[in-house]
């Protein structure tokens, strides 16, 4: 049985909710919040600026020795300022559920990121999460939480 890990990350922009949803709901915008090293590369012709419920989009990553691996994802539901999923469909991951939380909040937007994830291979698997997935999820996430606030501004607590 494959054990469920979760990642949370949560982020304060000094810009109102509207502005972040505008930004952070096109996925082509997907490229400035990826770190280079993963070579992302999107696979199939997005339709239009903005997701949508049902939305496939296909792309190929390096996250491990330059090999490149395929993902699928849908998106799966979509509430307009308030949040986003993100489903893996196909890819290196037994299972993957990215939820994007936004909240106005004095002075911004609260944005709030919770992923839960399995790996496939069982002992193997868990292996894998202790030795890098873990840490490489977190280093992205990391990158992403550096870029929103270049992109943006640091918070100022009022």
């Amino acid at each position: 049985m494959s054990r469920i890990y979760v990642l949370k990350r949560i982020q304060q922009l000094p810009i109102p909710i509207e502005e972040a949803w505008d930004f952070f709901s096109q996925p082509k915008n997907l490229f400035e919040l990826t770190p280079p090293s993963l070579n992302l590369k999107f696979t199939n012709e997005l339709f239009g600026e903005a997701m949508y419920p049902g939305q496939v989009i296909t792309y190929n990553v390096k996250p491990l020795l330059g090999i490149p691996l395929f993902w699928m994802t849908e998106i799966t539901h979509v509430d307009k300022p308030n949040f986003f999923v993100d489903e893996q469909r196909r890819g290196p991951y037994s299972m993957w559920h990215h939820e994007h939380h936004f909240k106005p909040i004095a002075g911004g937007v609260e944005m709030t990121d919770f992923v839960h994830y399995a790996l496939p291979l069982g002992s193997l698997g868990r292996l894998a999460h202790a030795a890098f997935v873990k840490k490489q999820l977190e280093q992205i996430f990391t990158y992403r939480f550096q870029k929103a606030q270049t992109r943006f501004g640091k918070f100022k607590r009022t």
